[in-house]
């Protein structure tokens, strides 16, 4: 496939780009993506939740009414799940939500989640820029320009860009990652991906 690269005034420079294949035009595997998301999410949970069991609670051992003769349940503590103040049954505790994936299911699936874009004109590719200092309004032109301000954009560099990334991490709708920190669930979480041209480079590089 074969993109046109645009400038950042919006305006199609005299240049255009051939997406490699192997990468972005491949068999998708659906499964391969549902596991790398999924893989993706659990690593963002903190897994720092809690609850106190019977054995953790702090209270009085002394038995709360006599065995039988009461015309009700028996009762042995004041710390039973079934009083209020009670212990938890079950309840959660610390735990890593992490798990592995082989290196080379997770390629397929960051493969198979740029096919889709492609497939869907869903790529834009840019030419390299830097602005001079960090601002959001320089950013938000840029994505004027680009006529996708109303879109969920993935901006894509090359390396770490300090003044770009500043300038687009205050907008709720966009966000910048290097081509080394691309994830099959940031490509389908947006709408949009703008890819720089450097970046298009390092992307083959890793993936091919």
């Amino acid at each position: 496939m074969e993109l046109e690269v645009y400038k950042i005034s919006g305006e199609k420079s005299a240049r255009t780009v051939v997406l490699n294949d192997e990468i972005f035009n491949i068999t998708p595997n659906d499964h391969a993506i549902y596991l790398d998301s999924k893989q993706y999410m659990a690593n963002q949970r903190q897994g720092t939740h809690s609850s106190k069991e019977k054995s953790m609670l702090s209270g009085s051992t002394k038995k709360l009414k006599k065995q039988k003769g009461t015309g009700g349940a028996r009762s042995g503590s004041i710390k039973s799940p079934v009083f209020v103040g009670g212990a938890r049954v079950f309840g959660p505790h610390p735990r890593d939500y992490n798990f592995k994936l082989n290196k080379k299911l997770k390629l397929i699936a960051r493969k198979s989640a740029l096919t889709y874009k492609a497939k869907e004109n869903n790529i834009v590719i840019l030419e390299d820029f830097n602005f001079d200092t960090p601002k959001t309004k320089n950013f938000v032109e840029l994505l004027n320009n680009l006529k996708v301000s109303d879109k969920k954009i993935l901006f894509v560099f090359a390396e770490s860009n300090e003044n770009v990334y500043l300038s687009s991490r205050n907008l709720e709708r966009v966000k910048a990652l290097s081509a080394l920190s691309l994830n099959t669930y940031d490509i389908l979480n947006a709408n949009n991906l703008i890819i720089s041209e450097s970046s298009l480079k390092a992307i083959e590089g890793l993936f091919s």
